[in-house]
C-alpha cells in the first residue's frame, strides 16, 4: 500500500487512526481469537477494535487477551453496533468484518488500498462471485442473497455483486455521513443503498467464503430477518426512489379502477343506464388515489433531490475539515 499506518490526532483531541478494523460480536467465542490474530497478521499497522454485543460467553475475554480493543454496545442487534463503532472510531480507512472466521482477513490489504489510493468510498468483499454457493451449507441463505441482489440491482439500476456481505472497507466520508437506521442484518442492505443513491464510488474485490466451524452459530434467522431485509429494500426505495415507487402505486391503483370500470362502461352501452353506481363511485375515488399517488411522487422526488444536495454539502464539510486535521 503506498501510504503508511500509525495515528494522528484529530482536531477534537481523539485519536485518528490510520487503519481501523471493526469486528462486531456476539457469542464468538470459538474464533474470535483468530479473527484478531489474522487481522494483526494482515494489517500490522491497523488497530483492532472488537464490539462485544452482549456476549454470554468468553469472547470480551479472549478478544483483549488477543490484543483487540474491545467495546461495548448494549443495545442488541448488528445495526445498533455498527451505528456505535461508526460514531465512536476515527479512522482514515475501516475495515469491517465479522468475527465468525468466515473471511479470509488476506484480502483486506488490497480492500484497504483501495480506499486510501483509489478513492473508493465503500470496498465490497464478494462472496457470491466465488467460494459462498459451494461453502454455505444452508440452501435458503443463497436462495435469500441472490434475491436480494436481484431486487436492489433491478430497482436501483446497479450491478452489486454481494450486497449481504459482511467484509467490507469504508471512507472516513462514507461512515461519517451514514445514517444508521436499521438495528439488526438489515443493515448490509441500507450501507449499499445509501452508496448506490449518493454516486459513490463502490469497489468490489472477489473474496473467498468459508463456512463457520463446527459448533459455531449463525445469528442471522433465514426467514425472520430476511423478511426485514425486504422491508428495508422496499422502504428504502420509497426514501430515495420516491417518484419510481409511487409511479407504480399510481399504476397499480389505476389499474385496478379501469378493470372494476370496463363492466360498467359495458352496461352503459348496451343499455344507456349505469346499474352499478357504487362500483362507479370506487372506481373515481381509486383512479383519483392513483392521480394523487403520482403527484406526491414528483413532490417528493424533488425533496430527495434536495436531500442529495445537502448531502453533498456535509459531505464536503466533512472532507474539509479531515483535510484541515490532516495537516494540523
Amino acid at each position: 500500500m503506498g501510504r503508511t499506518g500509525g495515528r494522528k490526532r484529530c482536531r477534537n483531541g481523539v485519536k485518528m487512526n490510520k487503519i481501523a478494523v471493526l469486528i462486531p460480536c456476539y457469542n464468538e467465542e470459538k474464533t474470535i481469537a483468530k479473527v484478531v490474530a489474522d487481522a494483526k497478521a494482515a494489517l500490522p499497522e491497523a488497530v483492532i477494535y472488537v464490539y462485544n454485543n452482549n456476549s454470554t460467553d468468553k469472547t470480551a475475554e479472549l478478544a483483549a487477551r488477543a490484543g483487540a480493543v474491545v467495546r461495548n454496545e448494549y443495545m442488541q442487534g448488528k445495526g445498533n453496533v455498527i451505528r456505535r463503532m461508526f460514531r465512536e472510531v476515527e479512522a482514515d480507512c475501516y475495515v469491517m468484518v465479522d468475527g465468525d472466521d468466515t473471511y479470509p482477513m488476506e484480502y483486506a490489504a488490497e480492500m484497504v488500498d483501495k480506499v486510501l489510493n483509489h478513492n473508493a468510498d465503500m470496498v465490497v468483499g464478494d462472496r457470491l462471485s466465488s467460494t459462498y454457493f459451494t461453502e454455505n451449507k444452508r440452501p435458503f441463505h443463497n436462495m435469500g442473497n441472490s434475491l436480494v441482489r436481484g431486487s436492489i440491482n433491478r430497482l436501483f439500476g446497479c450491478d452489486i455483486k454481494d450486497i449481504m456481505t459482511g467484509y467490507r472497507a469504508f471512507s472516513y466520508g462514507f461512515v461519517k455521513t451514514f445514517p444508521v437506521l436499521s438495528k439488526g442484518f438489515e443493515i448490509e442492505t441500507e450501507m449499499t443503498i445509501h452508496a448506490v443513491s449518493n454516486n459513490m464510488q463502490i469497489e468490489n474485490v472477489i473474496v473467498d467464503y468459508r463456512d463457520r466451524p463446527e459448533g459455531s452459530e449463525s445469528k442471522l434467522n433465514t426467514y425472520s430477518d430476511g423478511i426485514k431485509v425486504l422491508g428495508t429494500i422496499g422502504k428504502l426505495y420509497k426514501d430515495y426512489k420516491p417518484l419510481g415507487f409511487f409511479t407504480l402505486l399510481a399504476v397499480f391503483l389505476a389499474a385496478i379502477s379501469i378493470i372494476f370500470f370496463i363492466p360498467v362502461l359495458v352496461d352503459f352501452i348496451k343499455t344507456g343506464m349505469v346499474e352499478k353506481f357504487p362500483t362507479l363511485f370506487v372506481c373515481g375515488f381509486v383512479m383519483l388515489a392513483a392521480i394523487q399517488s403520482f403527484f406526491s411522487g414528483l413532490i417528493l422526488s424533488n425533496m430527495a433531490l434536495k436531500n442529495r444536495r445537502d448531502f453533498e454539502f456535509r459531505l464536503n464539510m466533512i472532507q474539509r475539515r479531515k483535510e484541515y486535521d490532516d495537516v494540523d
